[in-house]
């Protein structure tokens, strides 16, 4: 599995990228990193960190339903230079960060994170530690602005995950408190905490992280739905993994690393770690299973999210789009993309602020599955905790006899069986199906008596379940469009996938793996324009321009085109063949409105041509930088070593 790989090491671009060709492209860009951070810090970068974005090619909004999706990763990236302080004097704090950004806007950072005494009892380190009135524990503090979006907010979230907020953990009993703890503390922790733990007075001196130097610089467009926050997280936890090496960059057979890093746990630790530029948010229930532990968390700007941006940039393959699962674990594999095919990103230039919509927008999409998953689960007979925050995937899996707990799960045959067996099912969402009346014939959704009423909660329960964690903000609470929403995404995404594997197999049945016998991409291509219908019309997550964008992009040649990212603007992602794709290109230049005007630069930022490419990984480049070809392509994806 995908998920318990290690983070890999390379020893050259061509690795990293795939093809010479695509390494030729990128070594100008990496070598003038490595020569800028010369310029800055006096020393040569011992890594250069990589983690690119991603464009979702289906499955919007399911991952927090637990629902898989099929993301790839794209070749805009985050790149980090970085590398051991070079100034020893006057010597820095342990852990000390001094962070530049190639782009002008952004000053020079500094920052050092502490370490405070905590009295035991109330600390994390009192898991595995007997009870001491007396006793006292390190924990690190550093200081990330929540209220600001701020480029070094990035950075620190990939160095740091933020104690946990025992004020808001409700709990029934001490053994399930302690249980819960220590899944926080082993399986939820940042860079500093994992690698450095907190320390309890009277026990030896530990070791310490070391002083940092980075230099960042990015190609993933802010703000489009290519997840550049998600890379720039990762990017930043690797350089401080490396820089403390805390890799497995294996130099040779002697070489062994104990505390080599497995993609899978990279994932969940970026996904903590972009959560604590946001609020500080712990699911509160009377029964936790890990599992559940995924079911929601808010990220940089308190907007509630699922891990598909983290997989998929830490876990993609090249020529290959990634089938995310999340549960009852989190599991990556593989999906060939049809040849001759590329995908067309192509920026909308509409920014969404997330800050001030989610109420309305992505928090409410998440409440409205919430509930629906709740009210559905009693209409179809499937046991649910009074205070369990059950999801849609919860629900489809119970109802077909689904026991995680004895190895009993659905496979990706079975679980399109059962959303095709469930869907036809989702009318007890409707207004009309509690109340005929000449009200609830003419809307569409619920009002939020009507859904406290349909979920069988007494009212305080019901918000302590599903509004006391998040803001939302709305009139009516369309259940039924939400639900129907993520079942038939869920089972396009399925689709999807067997139509790659489909198309995989018959290649290499065929004497040429160029054949497109059973029309692939026009498979392929409509269930992406189904997803567009579903997104704009069901769950409402278009907008005028996405629509505009999708439509010209079926009119100038795409097999399908749809929205990818959060929606309310960002992208959109087409299927286009690979000898049409200038031509695809020129057209949507001229033809999209907000592009007239735009530099041939911001053009070509704005959309752009992209196959599936590799993940996040590390590299060692045995001869340093020297600027030179031979020497770059002995440079490499995710963390470089030089």
């Amino acid at each position: 599995m995908i998920a318990h790989q290690d983070i890999p090491v390379y020893t050259n671009l061509n690795d990293v990228f795939g093809s010479l060709g695509a390494s030729l492209q990128n070594i100008e860009r990496w070598n003038g990193l490595a020569e800028e951070f010369e310029r800055r810090y006096g020393t040569k970068p011992s890594y250069i960190a990589r983690a690119p974005g991603r464009v979702n090619l289906i499955g919007e909004h399911i991952d927090y339903a637990l629902f898989g999706v099929l993301p790839a990763a794209v070749e805009p990236d985050i790149l980090i230079a970085c590398g051991p302080s070079s100034h020893p004097h006057p010597p820095q704090a342990p852990g000390t960060v001094v962070a530049d950004n190639l782009h002008q806007k952004y000053s020079r950072q500094v920052f050092t994170p502490s370490a405070t005494s905590t009295k035991l009892g109330s600390s994390k380190a009192a898991v595995d530690v007997a009870a001491d009135e007396d006793a006292h524990a390190e924990e690190w503090n550093l200081d990330i602005n929540t209220k600001e979006l701020r480029w070094e907010s990035y950075v620190k979230a990939g160095y740091y995950v933020e104690s946990f907020c025992p004020h808001i953990i409700a709990l029934n009993s001490e053994c399930l408190r302690l249980t819960y703890l220590r899944y926080w503390y082993f399986d939820m922790q940042g860079v500093l905490e994992h690698y450095f733990p907190p320390t309890v007075s009277g026990s030896p001196n530990p070791a310490k992280p070391v002083p940092v130097e980075l230099l960042v610089t990015g190609s993933v467009p802010a703000g489009s739905g290519l997840s550049s926050s998600a890379a720039m997280v990762v990017a930043s936890t690797l350089a401080f993994l490396a820089v403390n090496g805390k890799l497995n960059d294996k130099l040779g057979d002697s070489f062994t690393n104990l505390n080599s890093l497995t993609k899978g746990q990279l994932v969940e630790m970026a996904m903590e770690n972009e959560k604590r530029v946001g609020q500080c948010f712990v699911l509160e229930a009377t029964s936790i299973h890990e599992s559940d532990m995924r079911v929601a968390g808010v990220n940089d700007i308190g907007v509630n999210s699922g891990g598909m941006d983290q997989a998929a940039s830490v876990m993609s393959d090249p020529a290959s789009a990634l089938y995310i699962s999340f549960y009852p674990e989190l599991q990556a594999s593989p999906v060939p993309i049809p040849p001759r095919v590329v995908f067309v990103c192509a920026n909308s230039l509409v920014v969404s602020d997330k800050a001030v919509t989610a109420k309305r927008c992505y928090n409410l999409r998440v409440v409205e599955t919430l509930a629906a998953a709740r009210i559905l689960a009693r209409s179809l007979g499937v046991q649910v905790g009074e205070k369990e925050r059950i999801t849609l995937r919860h629900v489809v899996g119970r109802y077909l006899g689904e026991v995680v707990s004895s190895g009993q799960t659905l496979d990706a045959e079975r679980l399109a069986e059962a959303l095709r067996e469930v869907l036809p099912k989702l009318d007890i969402l409707k207004p009309g199906a509690h109340r005929d009346d000449a009200d609830t014939r003419v809307r569409s959704g619920v009002t939020l008596q009507e859904m406290i009423e349909m979920s069988g909660l007494d009212p305080d329960v019901f918000h302590e379940v599903y509004l006391s964690w998040i803001e939302v903000e709305a009139d009516f609470f369309e259940l039924y469009n939400r639900a129907k929403h993520v079942l038939s995404e869920a089972l396009r995404v399925l689709e999807f996938r067997q139509v790659c594997l489909s198309s995989a197999a018959e290649g290499k049945a065929a004497s040429s793996p160029n054949v497109n016998n059973g029309g692939y991409q026009e498979k392929l291509g409509k269930l992406m324009d189904e997803s567009q219908e579903s997104c704009a019309k069901l769950f409402d997550c278009s907008c005028p321009e996405l629509d505009r964008l999708t439509s010209l992009a079926r009119t100038a040649g795409a097999f399908g085109s749809r929205l990818t990212g959060a929606g309310w603007g960002g992208c959109t992602v087409s299927l286009v063949a690979e000898d049409q794709v200038d031509g695809f290109i020129r057209k949507i230049k001229e033809e999209y409105p907000p592009y007239k005007g735009l530099d041939e630069a911001r053009l070509n930022e704005a959309i752009f041509a992209t196959r599936p490419g590799r993940g996040a990984c590390a590299t060692f480049s045995p001869s340093g930088w020297h600027g030179s070809v031979t020497d770059l392509l002995f440079a490499s994806l995710t963390v470089l070593k030089l």
